[in-house]
């Protein structure tokens, strides 16, 4: 079981996996590929999924075109992020921070931050569900009412997604039991233990392999696709996610599919700023060192412009990124709309804060955030 784990999510062996590591190769120059000869990039920290995938495409990188890569891992938001929008780092390997950060929200809902003007390049679909104890008897998202929900404190990307799956099934926080632990593995092992009967997260968690051996069992609540109400009610809650059929699960048999739902990590982003030009370079490097990392995981073939390239994702797209994607045939009409409309939220909340920001600056940490969450509210009230 433990072995079948380690094996979804093993990472291409890169050498020395240690903070602040670079990669290169004596490899073919960039000929017409124009990348810069060193790059620094941010991650999640050192093991995590991130870092891995973020080393694969990295070393690729070196391989085809003798570019160094030096990588900055941070176990927090803040230190992907703030390398970033220093000018210190071309582009970060980031989570949801992504999102919340452009829209002011949770940890970014301080004076200090405000929304900020980021944009993707490219964003690997990460599936997430609710995911049950089988004998809770939870067949559907609605099923959940009444019942127990572990929840992570301290842990917005997570718990916001599960609030936007019970909205899914016209639930909200107040129709479910929500048990609160300190930490992601307490409450991923919680129902294992019978504290609680569900919870929501990505399908290879380690501890839902043990729940699978369980007396207990498991099961994965379906999100399908075609229940137009039920996504039109997430993406109220959490606009980034969209239908996607998994096949490799905890629980699941070769073969077998759950319908659930798909968000971006990593997200591959840079600022606003940026030039056109160096990031239609480094799109088109991610497109053809493709075959290099795509088995760097089992998870990196998702990197597929195909599926990495379209909304939704936590911010507008680059324009130097959309460039590449309409030659390449794979950018629609629908998506340009949904950047367009991602944009003049985006705008819209900047310039709202603006004029919040010197009103509300005295304020206690904890008024502010809720002062301005109100705010926040009241614009995308007025974008529908």
């Amino acid at each position: 079981m433990k072995r079948k784990f380690a094996r979804a999510l093993r990472p291409l062996l890169l050498g020395s996996a240690v903070a602040g590591l670079v990669i290169t190769a004596a490899a073919s120059t960039a000929g017409a590929q124009e990348l810069p000869k060193t790059m620094i990039w941010t991650s999640y920290d050192v093991g995590s999924a991130g870092y891995a995938e973020a080393s694969a495409i990295a070393d690729a990188f070196g391989q085809k075109f003798g570019t160094k890569v030096r990588i900055l891992p941070s176990g927090s938001g803040v230190g992907r992020l703030q390398p970033l929008l220093k000018g210190k780092a071309d582009y970060g390997f980031l989570a949801t921070e992504t999102f919340f950060l452009s829209e002011s929200a949770y940890d970014f809902a301080t004076p200090e931050w405000g929304p900020q003007n980021l944009r993707a390049v490219l964003g690997r679909p990460a599936s997430i569900s609710m995911v049950t104890a089988k004998d809770a008897n939870i067949r559907k998202i609605s099923d959940a009412k009444g019942k127990r929900l572990a929840f992570v404190a301290g842990n917005p990307s997570i718990n916001v997604k599960c609030e936007a799956i019970l909205a899914f099934g016209g639930l909200t926080l107040d129709d479910v039991d929500v048990v609160m632990f300190p930490t992601y593995a307490a409450a991923m092992s919680s129902m294992t233990k019978n504290q609680t009967d569900a919870t929501c997260t990505t399908p290879t968690t380690s501890q839902l392999y043990e729940l699978a051996e369980s007396p207990r069992g498991i099961y994965w609540v379906p999100l399908p696709a075609d229940n137009k109400e039920g996504w039109a009610a997430l993406d109220k809650v959490l606009p980034i996610m969209k239908p996607f059929e998994e096949t490799i699960a905890a629980g699941l048999k070769d073969g077998e599919s759950v319908p659930m739902a798909a968000y971006r990590y990593p997200v591959i982003a840079t600022t606003a700023d940026k030039s056109d030009d160096e990031v239609y370079a480094f799109i088109k490097a991610m497109d053809e060192t493709y075959d290099l990392y795509k088995n760097g995981t089992a998870t990196m073939k998702r990197w597929a412009l195909e599926q990495s390239g379209r909304p939704p994702i936590d911010v507008p797209f680059h324009p130097g990124a959309i460039k590449y994607l309409k030659e390449k045939g794979i950018w629609t009409a629908e998506d340009d709309a949904w950047n367009n409309k991602r944009i003049k939220r985006l705008d819209a909340l900047r310039t709202a804060w603006k004029g919040f920001l010197p009103e509300h600056k005295g304020q206690s940490k904890d008024d502010f955030a809720a002062a301005w969450e109100k705010a926040r509210q009241k614009v995308l009230a007025g974008l529908q």
